[in-house]
């Protein structure tokens, strides 16, 4: 049974065929898709996913890069839905420095540094792991959670170094592969997910972000991918895409222990 542990089906992208693409997920043997919330305006959107079929979970946070849009007082909407509602994870959360160059802008990094610790805070005390998102901002992403003693969780769609790899992990965390680990000539990401342990790692999609290389750039990802996904990690590891299966499902149980009921009903159903 596969796990997507990251992808955006509250998106526009599925307004058509939403439903039908859970459903098809599950029939492939995808008993998992992990939906982040990005900000307060689609929590209600992800919980309804959450509810609506048996192989979707939601996260709840407030991304960094709609922070701008955000209010402050959204933080304590947030803190109160998850003391009300039942998310496996804090997320997506973390800092962005590829569309907001620091020096550039210095008052929206200040503003995501805000909503970010705050969104820790927050997951220290409901004692849930946390979807980080961070885009050309490990180094600083690590120097927070350093400070917290956080139940885990996953660096999404990590591309950094080995050694940044090593801290994250060091630290309780999984990284997310996907799409991107599709393109030949993407050769550093490649070569770190052939490098990392299988039990450091597990899957995503980002979708309908992310696309692999056989969708193309600009066409639409979806969960339906993951199998084909699972494929390119297991050829980069040398091993049998079976033994991706298992180990990626499992870390992802581990790291996010709240979807593993997910699991268990999809198998119940298949």
């Amino acid at each position: 049974m596969l796990i997507d542990t990251h992808c955006h089906l509250d998106a526009a992208e599925f307004d058509a065929d939403r439903d039908a693409v859970a459903g098809q997920a599950m029939q492939k043997g995808i008993c998992g898709i992990v939906i982040p919330a990005v900000a307060r305006d689609n929590f209600d959107d992800v919980i309804a996913l959450g509810a609506r079929h048996q192989n979707c979970a939601y996260a709840l946070g407030i991304h960094p890069m709609y922070v701008d849009a955000s209010r402050l007082e959204d933080l304590e909407i947030l803190a109160q839905y998850v003391q009300d509602h039942d998310p496996v994870a804090i997320g997506e959360i973390g800092l962005d420095y590829f569309l907001t160059n620091p020096r550039a802008n210095p008052d929206n990094i200040e503003r995501q540094h805000t909503f970010f610790v705050e969104q820790l805070g927050i997951a220290r005390h409901s004692r849930l792991p946390v979807i980080l998102h961070v885009r050309n901002a490990i180094d600083d992403i690590l120097k927070q959670l350093r400070k917290y003693k956080l139940a885990g969780g996953i660096a999404h769609a990590f591309n950094g170094s080995f050694q940044q790899a090593q801290q994250f992990i060091d630290l309780g965390f999984k990284l997310g592969f996907g799409g991107a680990m599709t393109y030949s000539r993407a050769l550093k990401i490649r070569e770190l997910a052939a490098k990392l342990p299988m039990e450091a790692i597990v899957l995503e999609t980002d979708a309908p972000d992310i696309p692999p290389e056989w969708v193309g750039r600009g066409g639409r990802n979806s969960p339906l991918e993951l199998p084909e996904i699972a494929q390119v990690l297991a050829e980069l590891k040398q091993v049998n895409v079976s033994q991706v299966v298992d180990i990626t499902s499992a870390n992802a149980l581990k790291v996010l222990p709240k979807i593993a009921d997910l699991c268990t009903s999809v198998k119940v159903l298949l």
